[in-house]
């Protein structure tokens, strides 16, 4: 995932992590080549702040969110071009196979709402589930239901004019607020 610009000696960043675990932050203007004795382009790497990760992070006012598998969610704070360690929130939720890929809602800088489709259920062809967290604070979940169809792996919410799109095995569900 590529960052906004960054203050500090790397100001052009990306974020990535792989089936290994491990996060790499790596300046994107210096994305060098193979040497045995050093990785300059990589500014930081964090072995252990997730588990095997087959999903894509989520970016929003300096934080950086990973739902990797059989692991909770994770609030990284992205201050100076550097990750925190430790994460600065986790969900009390754990999540299966494959993780979960975030999609972020907000009103500007304001109100901001992370999103994840739960295919925790997906190997025995149970319900996917839509969940909601507070994007200053994911250890805080604003909503969880089930959405109509079965689960499947590597889906991704959408969210657009104040709606959420979520897909399953056999039907899209649409969430938005009730007209009063």
């Amino acid at each position: 995932m590529l960052l906004p610009d960054q203050p500090g000696p790397h100001p052009h960043l990306l974020v990535v992590a792989g089936k290994q675990g491990v996060i790499h932050v790596i300046d994107r203007d210096n994305l060098g080549n193979f040497s045995s004795v050093s990785d300059t382009q990589i500014v930081q790497e964090l072995e252990g702040a997730i588990s095997p990760n087959f999903s894509t992070p989520a970016y929003w006012q300096g934080s950086i969110y990973y739902i990797s598998q059989y692991h909770d969610l994770r609030m990284f704070a992205l201050e100076n071009g550097l990750l925190s360690v430790p994460p600065v929130a986790v969900s009390q939720e754990y999540f299966g196979y494959a993780g979960a890929s975030p999609s972020i809602s907000a009103n500007g800088t304001s109100n901001g709402i992370l999103w994840l489709i739960d295919t925790n259920r997906q190997t025995y062809g149970g319900p996917a589930a839509l969940r909601a967290y507070d994007a200053t604070n994911v250890s805080h979940e604003l909503y969880s239901g089930f959405l109509g169809g079965p689960a499947v792996k590597f889906t991704v919410p959408t969210v657009i004019n104040g709606k959420v799109y979520a897909g399953t095995s056999s039907e899209l569900d649409v969430f938005g607020l009730l007209q009063r």
